[in-house]
């Protein structure tokens, strides 16, 4: 099996970051429940979505949030190759 780019991304933020989605109200969230139908997704309103996925509040610890959000948002360009992409290439 080849994995895609946001493959890629979904495994360094899970496994390397422990970002991995959460049981909220017993169902599961996962960052792919907050996109779009279509259109652009940045990479700060992917880290926004991991975030909310998680059930995680930046502002209880911003310096620890601003850590957090740097790490995602660098992965997210690493892998994806830019700081925008299409919708239809996260799946």
């Amino acid at each position: 099996m080849k994995w895609s780019a946001y493959d890629k991304l979904l495994h360094q933020i899970c496994v390397g970051l422990g970002w991995c989605g959460s049981v909220v109200d017993g169902k599961r969230r996962y960052v792919h429940h907050y996109f779009p139908p279509t259109g652009p997704v940045t990479a700060d309103e992917f880290v926004a979505w991991v975030f909310a996925a998680d059930n995680y509040d930046p502002d209880q610890n911003p310096d620890q949030a601003e850590r957090w959000r740097q790490d995602i948002r660098a992965a997210f360009v690493h892998h994806m190759g830019g700081d925008v992409v299409d919708v239809t290439v996260l799946n």
